[in-house]
């Protein structure tokens, strides 16, 4: 009997009901977990002749050895069902979520009678099920910005003190004492009316400033009309912080419901999802979470619609609309707002915007993840990462000994047609990213769009520099490309005498301009843009993904710097009478172009050296654009 054809007699006997199955390998591990409306259709889709889906399916069938499934009452039923068991078991061929270890969350502790906000490095189960409150994961040191502002607007808890246990037990704090707390442990509060501003704070948390601000307000006035005048003034300065935070906001003024963008950005066999969060018209809050390789074969509506499977089953508040760019065929939508729906007992929308501000949210989602991404890969690939294990690859690859690299540096040449032609040198030690030691360069002797002249002048530039001037020689230079343009290096590095003490490999794109492989120096390539990567490859794919982005980034940073420049002094000196000089006096005295602009002929004749008849050419050429 075929591997194909085992399992025929079982799959007869499979209803066509709604339900959920789970795939095993031969030791009883659950691989996959899957829905279907129709279990027998689905299961005999994977055992037929020939095995519908891409290679991770056909990878995932050619371990299955067992399967048990699982009849619902409904689809709806079946996908939450599906998202228990993928929570459960973890199964290998399943997209799991993974939210970003390195970064910190926000635990507002519901679950204790005088409940805490404290900064939490991961979830905790247990603490959850019992009623606390997760909002999160934040970025750098975003999530001390939130603490500070949550510390400034209410006077909760902050000590560790057991109530009410330890009530009036010790004398209060300096925070009680200056008003930023408001003192449960000397019984100043009644555990009511703390939970109901601990209410509040979650309700910041979600991003809904109106009531906060209106029961604020009612607060003050309610203590001015009592004579607390003391009281009124703390209640002042938190509105005040409140109306600070809020007006920092980025604002969408025609969005009026709640909103979240889901943005999605793949890289480096790693998939890096965004989540910002609109609320009441201001951009509240955001969360990143990365999706490893088990989704690399997998497009990103499947991705998103796992997602959001995974992530808003356990989520504290589930908006009205949720927004994404790539999202599931009509059919699978449904059942995931019906889902959706269910768990937050109001209709909730899943919408891909085509034009007006939510689209403009959803490109800023995109844009995030992106930037998220980018970040990431420069760490390494995560929190845990290793950086050094990539150089060892290269090392071996190259056939030269265990600690032979520690310095590699990159160059990438940007310019735009024959205008500011510059070059960015960046510098990894140990694997790392060494920004002290990038360099930029302007090019002098290359007047026209010439890659391999401009990597002669820069690599010549930067080599009449040694140790004696503080310019530590690399072991490596990781050239951004393919056999031309390590020719061109190569040439470079002979004449200048340095062929046999620094090493050459190139960083090779796929036709998607992302990175594929190592160029090695006799002409052999490590493709690392296949589908089955292994740890090792991996690693490595995401280092080159790196070095090659950073080099990229920083000479385009620098080559648009010099474009705003030419800009800049082309806008004024094509004004009649105004030349460098002219020019550098009036930005010197009004800082900007739009304060020139904006500026009268009395205020433009008060610069040195403006006449009248300037100042006139000068209101008459903004006038006229």
């Amino acid at each position: 009997m075929s591997e194909n054809k085992k399992f025929d007699a079982r799959l007869d006997l499979v209803p066509t009901d709604p339900g959920v199955y789970l795939m095993k390998d031969a030791s009883g591990c659950v691989i996959y977990v899957g829905k279907a409306k129709k279990l027998r259709n689905r299961l005999r889709s994977y055992f037929g002749a020939k095995v519908n889906g891409n290679e991770k399916v056909r990878a995932m069938v050619s371990h299955v050895a067992d399967f048990e499934y699982m009849v619902v009452g409904s689809e709806s039923e079946a996908l939450l069902l599906e998202a228990n068991l993928i929570k459960r078991y973890q199964p290998h061929y399943n997209i799991l979520l993974r939210d970003d270890k390195g970064y910190p969350y926000i635990c507002v502790t519901m679950n204790e009678a005088f409940p805490r906000v404290v900064k939490a490095w991961r979830v905790d189960e247990k603490a959850r099920k019992e009623g606390a409150l997760y909002f999160g994961p934040y970025m750098g040191a975003d999530v001390f910005e939130v603490l500070k502002t949550i510390d400034e607007i209410f006077p909760l808890k902050r000590c560790r003190k057991v109530l009410p246990r330890d009530i009036g037990k010790e004398r209060a704090c300096l925070n009680y004492h200056i008003g930023k707390c408001c003192g449960p442990c000397q019984g100043g509060v009644a555990a009511e009316e703390y939970q109901q501003m601990m209410k509040q704070i979650v309700e910041f948390f979600k991003g809904h400033y109106d009531g906060i601000e209106q029961d604020l307000k009612t607060q003050m006035y309610e203590a001015s009309e009592k004579m607390d005048f003391e009281r009124a003034a703390i209640l002042r300065d938190r509105l005040k912080a409140l109306t600070n935070i809020a007006s920092k906001q980025r604002v969408f003024m025609n969005v009026v419901r709640d909103v979240d963008a889901i943005g999605i950005f793949s890289e480096a066999a790693e998939t890096c999802i965004r989540k910002i969060e609109l609320r009441g018209g201001r951009v509240v809050g955001s969360s990143t979470f990365f999706v490893g390789r088990d989704a690399r074969d997998s497009d990103q509506a499947e991705v998103v619609a796992n997602f959001i499977l995974q992530y808003y089953q356990d989520a504290p508040y589930i908006p009205e609309t949720i927004i994404a760019t790539n999202l599931p065929e009509l059919d699978e939508r449904s059942e995931l707002e019906a889902l959706l729906e269910k768990l937050a007992g109001r209709k909730v929308k899943l919408h891909t915007p085509e034009r007006g501000e939510l689209n403009d949210l959803m490109k800023l989602a995109n844009l995030n993840a992106q930037e998220m991404m980018t970040r990431r890969i420069l760490r390494g690939g995560g929190a845990n990462s290793n950086p050094e294990e990539a150089v060892r690859m290269i090392e071996s690859r190259l056939g030269v000994g265990e600690g032979t690299i520690t310095r590699i540096e990159s160059f990438d040449i940007s310019n735009l047609g024959n205008d500011d032609i510059c070059a960015g040198m960046v510098v990894f030690k140990n694997g790392k990213a060494d920004k002290q030691a990038y360099r930029l360069f302007k090019l002098k002797t290359v007047i026209e769009q010439d890659d391999f002249a401009s990597m002669r002048e820069v690599l010549t530039r930067r080599f009449s520099h040694d140790e004696k001037d503080g310019f530590e020689y690399p072991q490596l230079i990781l050239v951004d490309g393919g056999k031309g343009q390590m020719s061109a290096v190569r040439e470079v590095l002979e004449d200048l005498g340095l062929s046999e003490r620094i090493l050459l490999a190139g960083m090779v794109k796929n036709n998607k301009h992302k990175t594929a492989g190592l160029l090695l120096m006799d002409g052999s390539e490590v493709m690392l843009d296949k589908t089955n990567l292994s740890d090792d490859e991996l690693v490595l794919l995401r280092f080159l993904t790196a070095v090659q982005n950073e080099v990229h980034r920083f000479a385009v940073t620098y080559q648009r710097k010099l474009s705003k420049k030419r800009n800049l002094r082309y806008r004024l000196e094509e004004i009649s009478g105004i030349g460098p000089a002219k020019r550098k006096k009036l930005l010197a005295h009004f800082g900007t172009i739009k304060a020139i602009s904006e500026a009268s002929v009395e205020q433009l004749t008060e610069v040195s050296g403006i006449s009248e008849a300037d100042a006139e050419n000068i209101r008459k050429h903004f006038d006229s654009n």
